[in-house]
């Protein structure tokens, strides 16, 4: 009797420590609103790209087929809309950057072969032409970004974890290889761009998620290493980094900060941090309320931040979410 008496009084104690307010996630800031669903048919790994206050969303897999549909995401209306299809072998796990008024997509899988065929679409005419093929190695789970109306691409997998860098011009239709980030190679990683400064973070090497965040100033063509993702220094600052590396994850700008959500910690995240360049340091936002997932697609267009699409375990995903990180969370919206 005794014992079962100290066990009764062990688990109230571990279930009352459990529901103390410094394990609480309740008083975090950030709403999440749902939007309108993306029209195509549900998948993952797709491309994203923000063009002229519209995001353009296409491509990937929804666990039967590759996908060359694309679709254009008016956020004033919410409101989707078709465009032509993408005219290369369909594919998951490419990028899309834009620049130059025009929309870049290439690189990817195409369940045999890894590529590095780019192509150009024009959305005043709805048109896709063929350009320059990728410069580097063909790959899949790269990163792209656009500064300066150049467009640049980062890491990815070939068969081995890359961290080779180059940016294309559109004016010239040419690829150049650039000064790399230090540091370590990385796939399924994630960047954001604040004030024209492109942060690449998340990501995994040999079974391992990265804890290196890079920044790139195209103004001098350098990488700067910033404070690492988890708690690894003496300070306070980081002594609640838990949970921010990951893979696979979406990445997107809102009001000069950058934000990181969903993805894989070797299960799936819902977990959001949002990151302030000002002090670089993270601070933990109200966790994605929809399904958790992995390979969605995240953008910013209008100063507003967006997750959409997404796989959990064979469940591919057609809901679009909004973050509203200044604000407090509701449920019911």
């Amino acid at each position: 009797m005794k014992r079962i008496t100290h066990f009764l009084l062990l688990c109230c104690s571990l279930w009352i420590a459990g529901c103390t307010k410094s394990d609480n996630t309740d008083d975090l800031v950030g709403n999440w609103v749902r939007r309108s669903d993306f029209e195509g048919v549900g998948r993952s790994e797709a491309v994203a790209a923000v063009l002229n206050g519209k995001a353009y969303v296409g491509l990937g897999y929804n666990g039967v087929d590759r996908l060359s549909d694309f679709w254009v995401y008016d956020n004033t209306a919410d409101f989707w809309q078709k465009k032509a299809d993408f005219p290369g072998t369909p594919r998951n796990s490419a990028v899309a950057f834009a620049a130059n008024n025009k929309i870049y997509v290439g690189l990817g899988y195409d369940g045999v072969n890894y590529l590095k065929d780019f192509w150009e679409y024009d959305p005043s005419g709805d048109t896709w032409k063929r350009v320059s093929d990728f410069g580097g190695s063909a790959r899949y789970d790269a990163v792209a970004f656009s500064l300066n109306d150049k467009g640049y691409i980062c890491s990815g997998y070939d068969g081995n974890y890359l961290k080779d860098f180059w940016s294309y011009d559109p004016a010239s239709n040419s690829w150049t290889q650039e000064i790399s980030p230090g540091g370590t190679k990385r796939s399924a990683a994630s960047v954001f761009v604040i004030d024209q400064k492109a942060y690449l973070c998340l990501g995994e090497n040999n079974g391992a998620y990265v804890n290196e965040l890079w920044m790139y100033d195209a103004g001098t063509a350098s990488w700067t290493e910033k404070r690492k993702l988890t708690n690894v220094s003496s300070e306070s600052y980081d002594d609640k980094y838990t949970g921010i590396t990951r893979g696979n994850a979406v990445a997107f700008t809102i009001d000069g900060k950058g934000y990181i959500s969903t993805g894989t910690t070797g299960g799936l995240t819902g977990t959001t941090w949002e990151y302030n360049p000002a002090d670089d340091t993270w601070a933990q936002k109200t966790a994605f309320d929809g399904t958790a997932r992995e390979g969605a697609v995240g953008f910013s267009v209008n100063n507003r931040g967006y997750v959409t699409t997404g796989r959990s375990s064979s469940l591919r995903l057609d809901d679009t979410r909004e973050l509203q990180p200044a604000v407090a969370n509701d449920t019911d919206d």
